[in-house]
């Protein structure tokens, strides 16, 4: 009996195992297709930049659109909140 139970943990433990290296390898090829689309994206960004876009505030906007309307406007109010206070508008 105690041949069995000591089977049933080895296989249980392969079991395991085969799922954790699954997981991991799974997350490989994910940050493998992250680091390509990554590339991609600055491939983007070069090439607005070489026809005289300006990529600092192409990212911005990019940031911006990401955001729900009322979060944005919100962000645009505490912005120029601020810069009244600091007599820059």
């Amino acid at each position: 009996m105690a041949d069995g139970s000591a089977a049933s943990v080895e296989g249980a433990t392969t079991i395991a195992a085969d799922r954790l290296r699954s997981f991991i390898e799974r997350v490989e090829r994910l940050e493998e297709d992250k680091a390509a689309v990554m590339n991609d994206i600055k491939e983007v960004y070069a090439e607005a930049k070489s026809d005289g876009y300006d990529v600092k505030t192409l990212r911005q906007v990019v940031r911006i659109r990401k955001m729900e309307k009322a979060d944005r406007q919100e962000q645009e109010a505490m912005l120029e909140l601020y810069l009244a206070a600091l007599g820059e508008v």
